[in-house]
């Protein structure tokens, strides 16, 4: 957290003089340029103590900072052309997503199987299901944070607060490695959120989004989806649960109009709860309220399952 909120301001003094900024369109809500380059600040606010508190570097941690790193850098492109008032590829974006997450499957981070209650017999997948399983979450979380970013604070609020679920699910089953990557990844958002509150100061663009995204479901792979049974595979989804289901909707509703699913319009929740009558401020509240009672009822099914 002291990292990011010591990097964001001179990142958004560097923004503003290269002119790397988010301007205001017709969907979005801001009425000014706002800087963007607060990924970076997230990325080494997460890297940093990650390298340093990590006792020993294995090829999972290299596996888990090369894709970062990828992840990073086709984020940092998309934005720049968002700069310009540009589109960048979805091919490419989704190319570069997918191979950071076969990257993440190929150091050992993949979805194994699931025991059956009561017995404690594990089924154990098969090689090509796991592998395909562990990049539909990775590349899917990784996606639906990054869809979830269209309010000040909505994005960062919904992630910490997702975060600190699987911090808890990870202390309650032993699971140190993924407790420090969800408590680092808290820190971030905290940070982040400081300065991205409503009126927001400055964005983290696409490529904090999806690096929180990322992050967050490698989190989930390698720490509440290992020996999960067939109930407590909800643990992680529900965790997740606002971005998750709402970028469902969204997809089945673009794909059932004609439209393409990557094609940003006002179709997210926030953007719903806005034409309600909703302002800004009670959108992202209201949000942060549902995902708070779906971590609420992932921790009560973790403990009962």
């Amino acid at each position: 957290m002291i990292i990011v909120l010591v990097l964001i301001p001179p990142l958004r003094r560097l923004a503003v003089r290269m002119d790397f900024v988010d301007r205001p369109t017709s969907r979005k809500i801001h009425k000014e340029p706002v800087p963007h380059l607060a990924s970076i600040a997230i990325f080494l606010g997460f890297m940093i103590p990650y390298v340093l508190l990590t006792k020993h570097w294995d090829k999972e941690m290299l596996g888990i900072v090369i894709g970062s790193l990828l992840i990073l850098g086709i984020g940092m492109i998309d934005d720049w052309y968002k700069t310009k008032g540009k589109d960048f590829g979805a091919l490419p974006k989704t190319l570069v997503q997918v191979s950071a997450a076969v990257i993440v499957y190929s150091v050992g981070i993949s979805f194994e199987g699931m025991s059956v209650p009561f017995s404690g017999h594990m089924i154990i997948f098969p090689e090509w299901l796991q592998f395909l399983l562990t990049i539909l979450w990775v590349f899917g979380v990784t996606t639906v944070i990054n869809f979830m970013d269209g309010l000040d604070g909505l994005s960062g609020g919904v992630a910490a607060i997702s975060a600190f679920t699987l911090f808890i699910v990870a202390i309650v089953k032993g699971q140190p490695q993924s407790a420090m990557m969800a408590i680092l990844l808290i820190g971030i958002t905290l940070g982040y959120l400081k300065y991205n509150k409503p009126p927001a100061k400055i964005y983290m663009g696409d490529a904090g989004a999806t690096f929180i995204g990322f992050m967050l479901g490698i989190i989930a792979l390698d720490g509440a989806f290992k020996q999960v049974t067939v109930i407590s595979i909800l643990v992680p989804v529900l965790a997740l649960g606002v971005p998750i289901f709402d970028n469902i909707y969204v997809v089945i509703k673009r794909y059932l109009n004609g439209q393409p699913v990557y094609k940003a319009d006002r179709s997210q929740l926030h953007y719903r709860l806005l034409s309600w009558g909703l302002n800004p401020k009670q959108a992202v509240l209201f949000i942060y309220l549902i995902s708070a009672c779906l971590s609420l009822s992932s921790i009560i099914l973790m403990l009962l399952s």
